[in-house]
């Protein structure tokens, strides 16, 4: 019998991630949108770094840093009683920083794409800048709002580096979907490699086939 188990976290892992990097996203994108300061590039090329940077890269640091060997880790573990590695806790963690470019650029561009006329008649009638961003701002860029949403889930639905550095393979913790396709292919169990792939490539195609139809539509 075919275990849906490793679907089942990868979708409950992108979900909270995408719910967290929202939420995380919004006022960071909104405030690097509309503000310039002195550092503004350097700060952009952090939030930008895991783009470019190798995911065994970015998990061999986030296992340093969540590691209860680490300054941080150990604070966590001590104080809450939380080990941030091998286990669904540490991989939300990896996730949202992985993530994060994904969501960040396309609601910065939407952001940016704003007339600042807008933002002025909206503080001209009397709202403050978290009534203008809610009821203002997010109405207008629902397509960039709809992209960042939708990338940022599909792709830590098909995270494999940074979540294999970080969770590891433990049953109903850390084995997702990816994780459980390369086992699969290391056993040789290529039938079993090739449901799994089917499904993650059948989701993915659903997912983006939604996306451009929704932007299509509008």
């Amino acid at each position: 019998m075919l275990d849906l188990t490793p679907f089942y976290l990868s979708l409950k892992l992108s979900l909270v991630t995408t719910i967290l990097l929202f939420f995380i996203t919004l006022p960071l994108a909104y405030f690097m949108a509309r503000c310039n300061f002195r550092f503004k590039s350097v700060l952009e090329a952090i939030i930008s770094l895991p783009l470019v940077l190798p995911p065994s890269v970015l998990g061999f640091y986030l296992l340093l840093f969540l590691s209860p060997y680490s300054a941080f880790g150990k604070f966590i573990e001590s104080t809450f009683d939380i080990r941030l590695v091998f286990n669904f806790t540490g991989l939300v963690i990896a996730s949202c920083i992985y993530s994060l470019p994904f969501m960040f650029a396309p609601l910065k561009s939407g952001f940016e794409s704003l007339r600042p006329s807008l933002f002025e008649a909206s503080y001209s009638l009397g709202k403050g800048r978290i009534s203008t961003l809610f009821f203002v701002a997010l109405p207008n860029i629902k397509p960039s709002l709809m992209s960042a949403v939708v990338i940022s889930f599909a792709h830590t639905m098909g995270e494999f580096g940074v979540v294999l550095m970080i969770g590891g393979s433990v049953g109903e913790q850390t084995r997702v979907a990816s994780i459980a396709i390369f086992e699969a292919v290391e056993m040789l169990d290529y039938e079993k490699a090739q449901i799994y792939s089917g499904i993650m490539l059948l989701f993915s195609f659903s997912v983006l086939s939604l996306l451009y139809f929704l932007k299509d539509k509008r």
